[in-house]
């Protein structure tokens, strides 16, 4: 009776641990790594294109890691987090010398590098929203309905675009906002100086593109030097022409023209003086109107 009332026990025993302990099996395997807190930083509508998933992914992955904001942060020869300056206008910003991060533009930067392999947007803000890559541009007026995950929100006038964030979907966005604070999921700012929005086109580029050279060369709304200006060419620019056309006479930098390309990107005009090519451009059509 002994024995078996011993082998029992010891049956017993083994049932509790198969049973009531699971834990016993689980000794041995590595810990499942806790989850990280929810930031609300991920893809919050469908429609994006795969790259620009992949791009949102990207910089929610820099606001889970806990990147500050740092000004002139990414912008060095090749996309990714550098140490900033000290923005003359902005007394917090004394620090970012020393922490290794992101502007506004450089998070861009990196986000699209990272989600296309290929570095599509170096520039600053302005730079980025009227790139050539551009695949539908939305004005202010028309608020959020139509964008989607990846677009670019851009702040500012169009002469002075001076912020610009990836929109997520359901009316946030993740951005670098401002010295003294780290990469952050924010609710989408539509007042203000809220200036549109643009979705990027991460293929081939289709049409006429060019150089321009010069430096703070305008845009203009009409073919004319009296006409509105736009928006100026910080340095040479890779533009989108849709087509040319005959029209006031101008003349710069030791050479005379009357022909104007009309960049689709820009809603603007500008002179052919200042764009790398002949005086009337090659493969370039006339315009019809």
């Amino acid at each position: 009776m002994l024995r078996r009332t011993g082998a029992i026990g010891a049956l017993i025993a083994l049932l509790t641990v198969l049973f009531l302990t699971p834990s016993a099996f689980t000794a041995d395997r590595p810990a499942r790594p806790a989850k990280a807190a929810d930031d609300g930083c991920r893809v919050l509508a469908p429609g994006a294109t795969a790259a620009a998933e992949r791009a949102v992914d990207t910089a929610c992955a820099q606001v889970a890691a806990g990147v500050w904001y740092t000004w002139g942060g990414g912008h060095g020869a090749q996309p990714g987090p550098t140490y900033g300056k000290v923005d003359p206008t902005d007394p917090a910003s004394e620090h970012d010398p020393e922490r290794l991060g992101f502007d506004c533009s450089g998070l861009v930067r990196y986000a699209y590098a990272q989600a296309t392999g290929a570095d599509i947007l170096d520039g600053d803000a302005s730079a980025q929203y009227y790139t050539h890559r551009t695949a539908a541009r939305f004005t202010a007026a028309e608020g959020l309905a139509p964008l989607r995950p990846g677009d670019l929100l851009a702040y500012g006038t169009s002469a002075d675009l001076h912020h610009i964030a990836l929109y997520l979907g359901a009316g946030k966005m993740v951005e670098a906002r401002q010295s003294g604070t780290k990469l952050m999921v924010s609710d989408v700012r539509l007042g203000g100086s809220y200036f549109g929005a643009v979705r990027v086109h991460t293929g081939a580029v289709e049409g006429p593109v060019f150089r321009t050279w010069g430096t703070g060369v305008w845009t203009k709304a009409q073919p004319s030097v009296r006409a509105a200006r736009v928006y100026a060419f910080p340095g040479p620019t890779t533009v989108r022409v849709a087509c040319q056309k005959h029209a006031e006479s101008v003349t710069a930098e030791g050479y005379t023209n009357d022909a104007w390309s009309y960049l689709p990107d820009y809603r603007a005009w500008v002179t052919n003086i200042y764009i790398q090519g002949p005086a009337w451009l090659d493969g370039v059509p006339a315009c019809t109107t």
